[in-house]
């Protein structure tokens, strides 16, 4: 991204969008779909990464990379996809001017991670990799994996998990959306609905089944949280799903409690040595 010398931060954040809502120097705060401020208490993310080799999969704006960074990882890779045709798009791949009638600005949400790592100073590296390419080759080995609000997103969840899992050499932190209905009514038994396709996303999983896509990539649940609502930022009103129905109306009611989020703390299983 050209700037000009002329521009000032404010300028720059003002004219992009943004996926999540972070503090940038001079008390800028940017305008995200998702509160990702407010998030960041209720996920047990280590107070110290130090000497940690960090990854943020799926990292958009790249708030939990530069969060990673700030609490001491010596070395933060963060991966995304930029190309919308290279998406895990449910249906064929669609144009950009598509997907942000269908899906909002949260799937051309790459452009703020430049104005972010150039206001903070960052070393963040990042790197265009769908999660499926994951292996030691290619990015080496981590410490700490960060995957935020991604896999409802996926074709093949387990796969991404699985691809994950060849280059985690300590813990990975997972923090998804899962359905507050079929949690609700469905607390036990493993449940997903099928989203796809003319939506940005695939699944719509209880608490249950979310938990369950770990064990069968072969990793190993450390610790569970209790289900929190993620608040939405200055952003989310403005998708342009907002005012349809029935979507609309679930679009309403998520601005004004949320949406339903869980986390996990996973490791590679024991069969894995």
């Amino acid at each position: 991204m050209s700037v000009s010398p002329r521009t000032s931060l404010r300028e720059e954040v003002a004219g992009a969008e943004w996926y999540h809502s972070m503090r940038l120097p001079g008390g800028i705060v940017t305008p995200g779909i998702f509160n990702t401020i407010d998030e960041l208490p209720r996920v047990p993310l280590p107070a110290s990464l130090a000497g940690k080799r960090c990854l943020d999969v799926g990292t958009a704006d790249g708030f939990w990379a530069f969060e990673m960074e700030r609490r001491g990882a010596t070395d933060v890779v963060a991966i995304d996809v930029r190309d919308p045709a290279k998406l895990d798009w449910p249906g064929p791949p669609k144009s950009e001017a598509r997907m942000r009638q269908v899906g909002g600005a949260e799937l051309v949400k790459h452009r703020g991670f430049e104005i972010a790592h150039r206001a903070y100073g960052s070393s963040v590296q990042w790197r265009e990799s769908p999660v499926y390419a994951l292996t030691p080759d290619l990015v080496g080995e981590f410490d700490f994996v960060f995957v935020g609000s991604l896999l409802l997103h996926l074709r093949d969840p387990v796969g991404a998990l699985a691809a994950i899992r060849t280059v985690l050499r300590g813990e990975m932190l997972s923090v998804d959306t899962v359905s507050p209905l079929l949690t609700l009514f469905h607390p036990r038994k493993p449940l997903a609905r099928f989203e796809a396709p003319g939506w940005p996303l695939w699944w719509a999983l209880n608490l249950a089944a979310y938990r369950r896509l770990f064990d069968a990539a072969g990793l190993e649940i450390v610790q569970s949280g209790r289900p929190f609502f993620v608040k939405p930022g200055p952003s989310f009103g403005t998708s342009p799903r907002a005012g349809r129905s029935p979507d609309g109306i679930m679009h309403r009611i998520s601005a004004e409690l949320g949406i339903l989020h869980a986390w996990v703390r996973v490791r590679p299983g024991a069969h894995d040595g």
